[in-house]
């Protein structure tokens, strides 16, 4: 008989399998939807309900109770502030659970844990996800014409200043033909060079 055995141990010792459950409800409250075995599905469940019935009275102990077992404060925010909402007029049943087989290895049977959302739930958070996307397009679409006006406006501001660098270089006057400034062409030059070297050897 199984008398005062409330959880499965999953083989693993205390410690383990507690680290184990708190990456998995972490994870379901992120991704909202986690697949894993359904031994371990079934345990991350209990806690998972657990956590969510604290935030649902959301006072500060429930908070801190909450944060000794969930994984980043960006998540109990989550939990707290949106998740908790959804189940304000729901006692329970916050999870499912739905089989998918049998993983490839060692054929443990696999399943889908996710929360349970309404349909009326489901149209508001897709309708809100449509907005924010058009929202974000906007803005990007706001930022890119107000970069191009900026670089447009930038020739227009500059044209009647030059670096003086610049101009000093454009007032710069092209080098002389080769046969202005001394010498006939390479023939003159060559012999020009002879005659040096003629006059430092002291022939």
């Amino acid at each position: 008989m199984r008398h005062r055995k409330s959880f499965k141990k999953l083989s693993r010792t205390r410690e383990h399998r507690r680290a184990l459950l708190r990456n998995l409800v972490t994870s379901l409250f992120i991704h909202e939807r986690i697949e894993t075995t359904v031994v371990k599905a079934k345990e991350s469940r209990r806690l998972g309900e657990r956590m969510i019935t604290f935030a649902k009275r959301g006072d500060l102990a429930a908070r801190r109770h909450v944060a000794r077992f969930v994984h980043g404060d960006d998540v109990v925010k989550k939990l707290f502030e949106t998740v908790a909402p959804w189940y304000a007029d729901r006692n329970g049943g916050y999870t499912r659970i739905v089989r998918v087989g049998r993983r490839l290895g060692d054929a443990g049977e696999t399943a889908l844990l996710e929360l349970v959302k309404s349909p009326e739930l489901k149209e508001r958070l897709r309708h809100e996800a449509e907005e924010r996307i058009k929202a974000e397009k906007a803005a990007a679409k706001d930022t890119k014409s107000t970069g191009k006006a900026k670089k447009a406006a930038a020739p227009a501001e500059g044209a009647g200043t030059e670096a003086p660098g610049k101009k000093g270089r454009a007032e710069k006057k092209p080098k002389p033909p080769r046969a202005e400034r001394g010498g006939k062409g390479p023939q003159g030059s060559k012999a020009s060079t002879r005659a040096r070297q003629k006059g430092r050897s002291g022939t």
